[in-house]
């Protein structure tokens, strides 16, 4: 059984009367994709490949959320199609789910040097990206894959162990999210992938639901 997480409110709106916010204007996830190519907010936006603004189902009912784009992803444009990629694959079938039909971003859009974790300030110029996604699909449950990606959505600091943030059901401006380990960490230490089986099942009954959301 799990338990309540925590709570993010729906956020403030950007911007003032005389700046307008073209991130918040962003009618379709395409505008959005478009804005990210251009985007040069920090250095990752010079050192990157490609973009990698995220793929998949536009109405998708749960989507995924990893930390940021490694080597291969880089290269493609694509977000999780590296061995990590092939991972949450199998785990998506896992819950009968196929990839096509859940929509699969990150925290960051570019690539750091040598897949570091990303920094904070990456995180806050990029993040408004991710929140506009969100924003705009509305799924029904939101899947965090790692600490980057958990404690981006959820606002808590970044020293949070993610043990602390699993097994429990937060609320991601209404929307139910769950945490779990990153497919990348699975590869590590496949003694994780019992209990990422039983965070995404209940993501899985959160998506069932009728009454969830």
């Amino acid at each position: 059984m799990y338990g309540p997480g925590i709570v993010v409110e729906a956020a403030l709106p950007r911007g003032d009367l005389f700046t307008a916010d073209p991130v918040a204007q962003a009618e379709t996830l395409e505008a959005l994709a478009a804005l990210v190519a251009a985007c040069r907010n920090c250095a990752l936006g010079s050192s990157r490949l490609n973009p990698v603004p995220g793929e998949g189902d536009p109405r998708a009912r749960l989507v995924c959320v990893g930390e940021a784009p490694g080597a291969t992803e880089d290269e493609t444009g694509r977000p999780f199609v590296g061995r990590a990629g092939q991972l949450l694959n199998d785990i998506l079938r896992s819950i009968g789910l196929a990839r096509e039909a859940v929509f699969i971003c990150n925290v960051l859009k570019c690539r750091p040097p040598g897949n570091r974790n990303p920094e904070p300030l990456e995180a806050t110029a990029c993040s408004p990206y991710l929140h506009r996604q969100l924003e705009l699909i509305r799924p029904k449950v939101i899947l965090a894959f790692g600490k980057p990606a958990a404690t981006t959505l959820l606002n808590v600091p970044a020293s949070t162990a993610l043990g602390d943030l699993r097994g429990k059901v937060h609320r991601y401006r209404g929307i139910p999210l769950v945490v779990t380990y990153h497919p990348a960490a699975l590869l590590r230490n496949p003694h994780w992938k019992a209990p990422t089986w039983d965070d995404v099942r209940i993501a899985r009954r959160i998506f069932d639901d009728p009454a969830a959301g």
